[in-house]
């Protein structure tokens, strides 16, 4: 399994895409339906039709990395998404990728700074 800090950005493409797609073509679906740089360092992840492939992508600073896993039985559940993309943390998407459904996923309050807060 692979992990990634928890302060990266990953974002999920809501229309299934096409697993034939490779490194450039999936780079392209970042910049037209994500609307996102594909350069930023970001997670970019895809998932098949049926839902049992997935692939992200991401650039690893020399050039992109593409990730890819096949179930053999069940399938990838993506949270629904407003538009063409979500944007996730780190967790939920390891949550994804153990099966683990996000919508019946309850989430207890945190504290969470606000942006423009300053302290005195």
């Amino acid at each position: 399994m692979l992990s990634w800090p928890p302060t990266v950005r990953i974002f999920l493409a809501a229309a299934p895409a096409d697993m034939r797609r490779g490194f450039d073509g999936l780079a392209r679906m970042t910049t037209e339906v994500i609307r996102q740089d594909p350069l930023s360092g970001a997670l970019f992840v895809f998932r098949n039709r049926r839902g049992d492939r997935l692939k992200v992508l991401y650039w690893a600073g020399d050039g992109y990395a593409l990730w890819y896993r096949r179930l053999e039985r069940g399938t990838f559940r993506f949270p629904a998404c407003e538009g063409d993309a979500a944007e996730v943390r780190a967790v939920d998407l390891t949550m994804i990728l153990e099966g683990i459904d996000l919508s019946s996923a309850r989430r207890r309050p945190r504290y969470a700074r606000l942006p423009n807060a300053t302290t005195s």
